[in-house]
């Protein structure tokens, strides 16, 4: 059994441990992060992207299984959200040794590219669905995906996200996801930009 809640800021790390695992060879991410101690920098990065989104309005959601255990994390944007720099700042040093300073300068290119494929319309957005190994294919993000789609259908407003692989959008398909383009032009892959309209009950 499954349980989803919001996570505070000491659940931070926990989350930041399961979005590492999920997203180790990703295509989009995992190249930002190579070399000596990659999962522990790994780590580092998403501790770093969460406390800042954190600080901006992100929604964070944890799944945790029957023993507690973090197993699933989701990281949300409101419309109209906006990450400063200035809520970056305190977390630059977590990410210089994540990433170093090249990797930061990739990963703000890559930002702006992920950013021009974004619809204009107000939507929430879907900036990170992991599960931990282990805990797949037994509805941890379907879980995830329903706990905050239910108040996003509660004030009928349309999602959006980014995904790399085939098996994670057929998850998305099932509840209401449909592949809006292909976002080109990334170094290491092509991932589909997918939108959910607002639903109407």
């Amino acid at each position: 059994m499954v349980t989803v809640s919001s996570a505070g800021p000491a659940d931070i790390p926990a989350a930041a441990r399961v979005l590492a695992d999920a997203f180790r060879d990703d295509p989009v991410v995992g190249p930002l992060v190579v070399g000596r101690r990659r999962e522990r920098r790994l780590r580092a990065l998403f501790e770093a992207l969460l406390r800042s989104g954190a600080r901006s309005g992100v929604l964070i959601d944890m799944a945790r299984d029957a023993r507690g255990r973090v197993v699933g994390v989701a990281t949300w944007e409101p419309p109209g959200h906006r990450l400063t720099f200035l809520h970056q700042m305190p977390e630059l040093p977590r990410f210089a040794r994540a990433v170093g300073l090249r990797g930061l300068v990739t990963g703000m290119r890559l930002e702006l590219a992920l950013a021009r494929f974004r619809p204009r319309a107000p939507h929430w957005y879907l900036a990170e669905l992991g599960v931990r190994d282990g805990a797949r294919d037994r509805g941890v993000g379907s879980a995830l995906l329903r706990f905050r789609l239910t108040a996003i259908d509660a004030a009928h407003l349309p999602a959006y996200l980014e995904s790399s692989s085939e098996r994670n959008r057929t998850l998305y398909r099932r509840f209401g996801f449909r592949t809006l383009h292909r976002i080109t032009r990334l170094p290491h892959a092509d991932p589909a930009g997918m939108w959910r309209p607002s639903q109407e009950h």
